[in-house]
């Protein structure tokens, strides 16, 4: 097996690398993913080609999509749809509920 030249390691790594964030949730515990608590603190990096240095620190998951996303920022792909009170739909229907 050829072995990969040093040089061209490095240059598909540094492509990979190139202006890739990196978003941490400032919250005490274990690393959590993106979507848990999204009304948290998060702290922005990105890569320099060496280390990771903040960008920024945002209030929230939304904040920090749209620096990680300025083309799609303000729209939302998959809206939710209205909500309907803590029972659903078939209970309002019957009445119950909120």
């Amino acid at each position: 097996m050829e072995e990969e030249p040093l040089s061209d390691w490095a240059e598909r790594r540094s492509r990979r690398r190139a202006d890739r964030y990196r978003v941490v949730t400032l919250t005490p515990g274990p690393p959590a993913g993106g979507h848990v608590d999204p009304a948290a603190p998060r702290l922005v990096s990105r890569w320099n080609g060496y280390e990771w240095e903040a960008v920024a620190v945002v209030a929230n998951l939304a904040e920090a999509k749209r620096i990680l996303y300025p083309e799609t920022a303000g729209t939302d792909p998959t809206p939710c749809p209205p909500a309907v009170g803590r029972h659903g739909r078939a209970a309002q229907e019957r009445g119950e509920g909120s």
